[in-house]
């Protein structure tokens, strides 16, 4: 049945999008069936092709669903798992990351990704919130998961059995470069509550009926919990696949293409562009468990992998490497990504050393990734893109919540089906993340953005992140992206730091370029910047380090930098 709200969206995208690309229709009609169907269709179209690379161990899409069918079996009939019931997985990048979540799926339950950097503290939130009694664990993780763990006569909830995964068990085939020892590691790990990945799949456990639906729940990221503890961010099946099969039409992506997947399965982007729009489209995964510049170059080379998703700081890396020129990129067709905005200088190099634009997008936990993305005939840097099918994306005034002026940096909120339902057990943050506009619930994204005359959507900043130093808002993303073009930078964080006369002023945490030539000082930083930019924006003080603070997912933790200036001085 046509719907007015696509005829709404339609038209406001049309009129603010002029480079919408021209072989895409503006609405994304979306699959009304749960997400393991996807496994289904790709087992029986494509059985013996590779669907998971591991070390050059192949994992076909027929063995791919007949594991994930045997895990379900074994969630139902030894876990009690049931329709709804949410389980963890904790693990690096893996083939038991991913035969697990859609064994999970086929269990009728509901996935929680949880960042494998957490520890025992951070878990027990995960489970106490999520109210799971099962998780899938990797082995090297299983010490930080075990306090978590109760006996059969201890009363009340928590982890009740653990599925221990051995990342070696998938290295069947002498692979062409050494897998770190985590990997490489044999079976180490016994305690309560444990069953190992290898006799989970030996019970060969046959699972019921699926029954899941398009909307009932399939997925629960939580946020990254820099404003308190983590909220559970409620997924569809139907917004799952909303995003899955929008970044396969967007990309055009075929189901001959070979995608490196090292971005974080945990985190949306990486699990939607690193395996659910893979699985849905029949294409080939090549798995990284950690970023690792040259495994990943030495990985492009060998599997002539055609596409890659990564974030800034992994291609800032990536590009850096003094030994990249002797990889053969050749096969790379394509490269997007987000999280962060990409530098000028590295989109250049970049283009430079592969000829290809990075296209990158924009989406949060809370939309399953993206809701924008540049278009790939003609992407912009520094941007987050257009809005993709079917967004109704806004621009407002953060206080009022009434439209900017075209061209004005306002809060961007949204309304689209990839937006998930509200957060878990959590009604009050739910009616504080949502406002009522013509009828229809948008989300509160909290990112500051401007839409230029042709529809591309520019963050200015979170709401939050603004520096006011002498009464002028300095933006700190605006700072790093001219920061970035010092030649000596690799990587840098703007924060705000306490001053006497101006009651604000801008510090540049900086890593340097150990490739560049000569000395560098942090005085001759603050004279270069205050050389390229306006005096109030230009950082007076300059503090290098030897690595940011990041998340799992790679993000700059800034958050935590501007935590450590307030405490330090405070101190002082």
């Amino acid at each position: 049945m046509f719907r007015s709200t696509h005829t709404h969206s339609e038209l406001s995208t049309a009129h603010v999008s002029p480079h919408w690309p021209p072989q895409l229709s503006r609405h994304l009609s979306i699959p009304q069936t749960n997400l393991f169907y996807n496994a289904e269709v790709s087992a029986a179209r494509y059985p013996d092709k590779p669907f998971l690379v591991f070390y050059d161990t192949p994992v076909t899409f027929a063995q791919f669903k007949d594991e994930a069918e045997r895990v379900a079996g074994y969630l139902q009939q030894q876990c009690g798992v049931k329709a709804g019931d949410r389980v963890l997985l904790y693990l690096q990048n893996s083939p038991q990351w991913v035969i697990a979540y859609y064994g999970i799926l086929r269990a009728n339950a509901v996935v929680v990704p949880v960042n494998p950097m957490n520890l025992t503290d951070e878990l027990a939130h995960y489970v106490a919130d999520s109210g799971a009694t099962t998780a899938f664990v990797a082995q090297d993780l299983y010490a930080r998961i075990a306090p978590l763990v109760r006996t059969r006569d201890e009363a009340g909830e928590g982890l009740r059995h653990l599925i221990v995964a051995t990342y070696r068990d998938y290295l069947q085939r002498e692979p062409f470069a050494p897998p770190p020892e985590f990997v490489s590691a044999p079976r180490s790990v016994n305690g309560p509550g444990v069953a190992h990945w290898a006799d989970v799949l030996e019970a060969r456990h046959a699972p019921g009926a699926l029954t899941a639906g398009p909307d009932d729940l399939c997925v629960m990221p939580y946020t990254s919990g820099t404003t308190g503890k983590p909220k559970g961010c409620m997924h569809t099946h139907r917004s799952v696949m909303c995003t899955a099969v929008g970044g396969c039409n967007w990309f055009g992506t075929q189901q001959d293409a070979v995608q490196l997947s090292v971005l974080p399965l945990f985190h949306v982007t990486g699990m939607q562009g690193g395996m659910n729009s893979p699985l849905y489209n029949g294409s080939t995964v090549v798995l990284m468990p950690r970023w690792d510049r040259d495994a990943a170059a030495r990985a492009i080379e060998h599997y002539r992998i055609t596409g890659w998703q990564a974030i800034s700081t992994m291609v800032v890396d990536f590009i850096s490497n003094p030994r990249i020129d002797e990889y053969d990129l050749s096969s790379l067709k394509g490269m997007r990504g987000g999280g962060a905005t990409m530098p000028d200088a590295v989109v250049k190099k970049l283009k430079d050393l592969t000829g290809l634009d990075f296209v990158e997008g924009y989406g949060m936990s809370e939309t399953m990734a993206a809701t924008h993305i540049n278009p790939p005939q003609r992407p912009k840097p520094q941007c987050l893109g257009i809005p993709v099918f079917d967004v109704d994306a806004r621009v407002v005034d953060p206080i009022t919540l009434e439209a900017v002026a075209p061209g004005e940096s306002g809060e961007l909120i949204m309304h689209a089906p990839q937006v998930m339902q509200g957060y878990w057990r959590n009604p009050a943050a739910t009616h504080e993340a949502f406002v009522e506009r013509d009828g229809k619930r948008f989300l509160r994204t909290g990112d500051l953005v401007r839409r230029d005359e042709e529809g591309y959507y520019f963050m200015t900043d979170r709401l939050k992140r603004m520096i006011n130093a002498s009464g002028f808002k300095v933006w700190p993303a605006e700072v790093e992206a001219l920061m970035y073009r010092h030649p000596a930078i690799k990587e840098v964080c703007i924060i705000g730091a306490q001053d006497a006369r101006r009651g604000e002023t801008v510090k540049a945490v900086v890593v340097l370029d150990p490739q560049h030539p000569g000395g560098v000082t942090e005085a001759d930083i603050v004279a270069w910047a205050h050389e390229n930019m306006a005096s109030y924006k230009a950082p007076r003080i300059v503090q290098f380090v030897e690595q940011l603070p990041k998340s799992g997912s790679g993000k700059i933790l800034w958050r935590k930098l501007q935590e450590d200036e307030a405490e330090a001085r405070g101190g002082a």
